[in-house]
């Protein structure tokens, strides 16, 4: 795999998974707009060059760090499922694809929130780089028309490109496309301000659609809807805090699994026993996310008890050293397709913001006449009756998206994250290490060859599979011997996108993630 040179800069810096994306945040930021200014206007272009991984149908989470009042605030903007959606309704399961598979979607709530709390510019000049090339067009790489050919080939997804790009066929490298209708859309939101969005017209469109297809979305659902401004969840890793994603997000499995970790030396392993070890931190710390996690408004999710030291030292000394469990049990507590990216501005704010749809394209429902494309995080829940996390009239589904950000005393230090769906955390944890445990910058840190487990209640067809891309040396036979099921995969194919920003003194250090055609950008 090719490496690239760490950007650095002074005054603002912008790491993202597409290019146009970081142009355009650079371009807010240069202009006098603030971290969260550039910050929309970074997720609202992604929404129109990106679409199969992220939407203004889909859901946004978000950890910031005010640099004013050195503390880190965390925003939920997922959305919940209609309130007429039960269990009952879904005899055969909940549908990867369709209109029944969407919740409401956050990505526009929480836009209008944080500009609320932290915008500087007006929010309509923030949407303008998304509008032109929503409007005007733009050009496809060669990955990118190869998601859209594989759509194409989809019967599911094959009405996305007509309901998005307004043509029958996938479009080629090289050539522009424009999203009119979505256009439309980000010119109304401009226009009109959120409730064009949740309440208005656009809400109107919406929900009209959904009963034609069968679904169950009512005006209430869109209105009702809020983002929730937080506390992150914070846990010591060495001298560093990280902060993460409180439910619903799974963040709690990544601050659970460094808390475990954090009582190792890792450096001081080998390759071999330290993937191990991680390895089993992940599984432990996933066990617990099933066992307890799910919506806090409905359920007692109790996720800082997961991070307590008590139990922390009680499910430390549940792993494995030396042999893969296929599966941890839960703790005893007492009483597919996403964007990441991640800015920070010469003020020292910053600012880590992952959006989704979930699968790629997610529900493959286009809303007609308006360009939006419905998430399908309805398949987040869980039908079993005994789980947190079932499904029930007006609740969130636990997501697999996470962000975060670290902190040593009060100052910011690291701004990072990744799509991935459940591999999310696992990246994190890696790249975590690699910046603290072996001081890497943060594109050598990127670089490294990483590791996935599919976790067992995964819906793929491997699960409990540890994917490793290949490397040097005996870890692959080291890990086999430990009883792990292990899978070699090509360097670089890593179903991730890290993008990472690192504070040093006066300046920023960026890295950006060869896997995707992603970069960053300071000025």
């Amino acid at each position: 795999m090719l490496s690239r040179s760490a950007v650095f800069a002074r005054s603002g810096i912008v790491a993202s998974s597409q290019p146009l994306a970081v142009s355009a945040g650079l371009h807010i930021l240069r202009s006098g707009g603030s971290f969260v200014d550039a910050a929309i206007a970074t997720s609202a272009v992604l929404c129109v060059v990106e679409p199969w991984a992220s939407h203004l149908g889909g859901d946004a989470f978000v950890v910031l760090y005010d640099a004013s009042k050195r503390q880190t605030l965390a925003l939920n903007g997922s959305g919940a499922a209609p309130q007429s959606a039960t269990p009952e309704r879904f005899p055969n399961g909940i549908p990867l694809r369709g209109i029944t598979a969407a919740t409401v979607p956050g990505l526009v709530d929480a836009w209008f929130r944080l500009h609320a709390q932290y915008g500087k510019l007006p929010l309509p000049r923030l949407l303008e780089p998304a509008i032109e090339y929503a409007e005007q067009g733009y050009p496809i790489s060669e990955r990118k028309a190869n998601i859209w050919r594989n759509a194409s080939r989809s019967n599911d997804l094959r009405p996305v490109i007509r309901g998005l790009l307004g043509q029958e066929r996938a479009p080629r490298a090289g050539e522009t496309v424009r999203c009119v209708d979505t256009a439309r859309t980000l010119k109304a939101i401009a226009s009109g301000g959120r409730d064009a969005f949740y309440r208005g017209e656009i809400a109107r469109r919406i929900v009209a659609f959904c009963r034609e297809q069968g679904g169950w979305f009512e005006p209430d659902d869109l209105a009702r809807h809020e983002s929730e401004i937080l506390q992150p969840l914070r846990v010591r890793y060495r001298n560093y805090t990280v902060h993460g994603q409180p439910p619903v997000s799974q963040g709690v499995i990544l601050m659970e699994a460094l808390a475990l970790l954090d009582g190792y030396d890792l450096k001081a392993m080998d390759a071999a026993q330290r993937t191990h070890l991680m390895v089993e931190a992940i599984k432990a710390a996933f066990a617990d996310r099933w066992a307890y996690m799910g919506d806090p408004r409905m359920v007692n999710t109790r996720a800082e008890s997961l991070l307590a030291p008590d139990f922390i030292r009680e499910r430390r000394a549940a792993l494995s050293m030396d042999k893969a469990q296929a599966v941890y049990a839960p703790g005893k507590l007492r009483d597919t397709n996403t964007t990441y990216f991640c800015i920070a501005d010469k003020e020292g704010n910053a600012i880590s913001f992952i959006q989704s749809v979930y699968h790629p394209f997610g529900s493959g429902v286009v809303v007609e006449g308006t360009g939006i494309l419905l998430n399908n995080r309805m398949r987040g829940f869980s039908l079993k009756p005994d789980s947190p996390n079932r499904l029930q009239p007006g609740k969130r589904p636990m997501h697999t998206l996470n962000a975060y950000l670290i902190t040593r005393g009060d100052a910011l230090a690291y701004v990072g994250g990744t799509p991935g769906g459940d591999i999310q955390v696992q990246t994190n944890l890696q790249i975590i290490s690699q910046l603290i445990d072996f001081g890497l910058e943060p594109q050598r840190a990127i670089e490294q060859p990483r590791w996935a487990w599919q976790p067992t209640q995964s819906t793929d067809p491997s699960p409990g599979t540890l994917s490793i891309e290949e490397q040097e040396g005996d870890l692959l036979e080291s890990l086999r011997q430990r009883g792990h099921s292990v899978r070699i995969t090509p360097l670089g194919t890593h179903p991730s996108s890290v993008q990472v920003i690192q504070k040093l003194g006066e300046c920023y250090c960026a890295g950006s993630d060869p896997r995707a055609e992603g970069q960053a950008g300071g000025y």
